[in-house]
């Protein structure tokens, strides 16, 4: 394998820059080069390559977003557009790829692969939703709980000045690690999530014996794929029996993805840019580079993609008790 070709895609997340500052620097440790592909699969398409040389990543480990870009393709999903990727591709002499993102990326990666398996591709997790089975954090999760914590923690001050009950939405269409880690780390009254049904009354009964006990605010942290629909619909239920406060809504949304990464974020998105690149010299391919009890491990796309992490219960048990 001489020529190694990096892409982001999917949603952004805080510590893709420095996966892609490890995989061009691992790459070329060993004497390979690399080619960086702008706007993900799209790039492809469009041929949208450049040479990417140690240089070219420095001083980006500490920025959020990604310098590749990234885009949704829908002429990726086409034969035809695959077709032409690959020819792209080919044309450049790449015959490994390193792809940062989500089950989204994977699942392309998957079917290119079958279709094209003279190209090899290794996955690296970046999705700040941490639903990836396969590894304990996916790049971009620490830094947007705490980015969650951190805008939490301002609005209890607000809430606490004017006796207010305040749903704060986080992101999480289809899992609530977000909401239930960053409910736990501002002590929410309640955290509602995907993974379980909202029970309404009984929400209203836990604020109702808030109030009793005199506290001056409540906070309920909610992820947008709630069953409820959301922060704006459960606030106008509970609104509608529940007078004690005034309600406010306030929905995180994509702050949650920018910012500066954190210490682990940056340590943990270079050990997989690491692992990416030494697992395609090796000959690995269709597998996503994760880390599970600080040991560096690979998974299957299709399981990584088809298994999702189950939510810890004692987590659960934890939000419960200390509410």
């Amino acid at each position: 394998m001489n020529r190694i070709a990096v892409f982001t895609s999917g949603g952004d997340a805080p510590g893709m820059n420095a996966c892609i500052r490890a995989v061009v620097r691992t790459a070329h440790h060993f004497g390979k080069e690399v080619i960086g592909v702008r706007r993900g699969y799209q790039g492809m398409i469009d041929e949208d390559f450049f040479l990417m040389e140690p240089q070219s990543v420095s001083n980006i480990i500490q920025l959020g977003g990604t310098i590749l870009r990234s885009a949704r393709s829908h002429d990726f999903r086409t034969p035809e557009g695959r077709k032409k990727a690959y020819e792209n591709l080919k044309s450049q002499n790449i015959d490994g790829i390193v792809a940062i993102g989500g089950d989204g990326t994977f699942t392309g990666a998957n079917i290119f692969m079958q279709e094209y398996p003279d190209i090899s591709i290794v996955g690296c997790p970046g999705t700040i939703d941490n639903d990836l089975y396969g590894t304990d954090y996916t790049i971009g999760y620490d830094t947007a709980i705490n980015t969650a914590m951190n805008a939490i923690d301002n609005i209890k001050d607000t809430a606490n000045a004017h006796d207010r009950l305040f749903f704060i939405e986080v992101m999480g269409r289809d899992a609530g690690f977000i909401a239930l880690r960053a409910g736990i780390a501002t002590g929410a009254e309640a955290v509602l999530i995907p993974e379980s049904k909202t029970d309404v009354d009984n929400l209203i009964h836990v604020l109702e014996n808030d109030y009793k006990k005199k506290k001056n605010a409540c906070i309920v942290v909610v992820a947008e794929g709630d069953d409820t629909g959301g922060a704006l619909k459960i606030a106008e239920r509970v609104g509608k029996t529940f007078t004690e406060y005034e309600i406010k809504v306030s929905i995180l949304g994509h702050m949650q993805r920018g910012g500066r990464p954190t210490c682990m974020e940056r340590v943990r998105a270079s050990r997989m840019g690491v692992a990416a690149v030494k697992a395609l010299m090796n000959g690995d391919k269709g597998v996503m580079i994760g880390i599970i009890n600080q040991r560096i491990t690979q998974t299957p796309f299709e399981m990584a993609c088809k298994t999702h992490p189950p939510l810890d219960e004692e987590m659960l048990e934890v939000a419960k008790i200390l509410a």
